[in-house]
């Protein structure tokens, strides 16, 4: 497949022209010198583009690099020191980069949220929370009450530990909300929501008291942690239904 082939795939179902209010410039990021020809026959994955993850993406010998951080946000940023040192890795290796953040955050086949809500397999589940004025986590129930420390297991089921779990609520949980990532703060429309448990990739100290006073519990899973669920289900995806070649490059941050 050509880059601009699949382009078109990974849009068919992410869909980007619907998150028009998220600043990661979402899509292609970075071409191939020939976008419309050049095979790609091998496509690695990795949560964030850096100039590890574009070297390790050449030395497995993929031709694009899937990220759910990309390089572009915002504005227009200059090509000068540490961003030009990722730029030239990918340019010198001709690899591409097509970057997904909220699209993959808010996704119902492949996304983080509702990935770690099939992972826990809550009931029910539907869209929850909003930024911007774009939906982007989930909420459900699961089958049976569970603690925190048995709810934390099957989030993690390879053994990964949570960066913090505040136990400020329920001691048996049931009704449970999802935003993968930097959203801490956003624990206002867990409570708002009716939820038992919050589940995020971080929270900050400013907000440990509101999360305390308002008497819910809090598994801060990891940024990372929590979104490498939705760049796996993508690479799992383009496996099945293109029979391409994938690769995952894990790179924790610890954060």
């Amino acid at each position: 497949m050509t880059l601009n082939e699949l382009d078109a795939y990974f849009n068919s179902f992410l869909h980007k022209e619907d998150f028009a209010s998220d600043p990661s410039r979402n899509g292609i990021q970075i071409q191939n010198s020939a976008p419309e020809s050049k095979q790609i026959t091998k496509v690695a994955f990795a949560v964030d583009a850096c100039e590890a993850t574009a070297r390790r993406a050449q030395e497995a010998g993929a031709q694009l690099l899937f990220v759910h951080h990309g390089l572009f946000w915002g504005g227009c940023t200059p090509i000068t020191g540490t961003h030009y040192k990722r730029i030239k890795a990918f340019l010198d290796a001709d690899l591409a980069l097509y970057a997904s953040h909220i699209p993959l955050d808010a996704n119902e086949l492949v996304g983080n949220n509702f990935g770690l809500a099939a992972r826990l397999n809550l009931q029910d589940v539907q869209p929850f929370g909003s930024w911007r004025g774009m939906r982007l986590g989930a909420i459900g129930t699961l089958p049976e009450p569970l603690t925190l420390e048995k709810l934390t297991a099957r989030l993690f089921p390879e053994g990964e530990k949570p960066l913090h779990v505040l136990a400020f609520g329920k001691p048996l949980v049931s009704r449970v909300a999802i935003i993968s990532g930097g959203a801490g703060d956003d624990f206002v429309q867990a409570v708002e929501a009716g939820a038992d448990v919050y589940i995020t990739g971080e929270v900050g100290h400013e907000e440990y008291h509101p999360i305390e006073e308002a008497g819910i519990n809090v598994i801060a899973g990891g940024h990372y942690q929590t979104e490498t669920v939705g760049v796996n289900l993508v690479r799992a995806k383009l496996e099945k239904d293109c029979g391409l070649e994938t690769v995952f490059i894990d790179l924790p941050t610890g954060l």
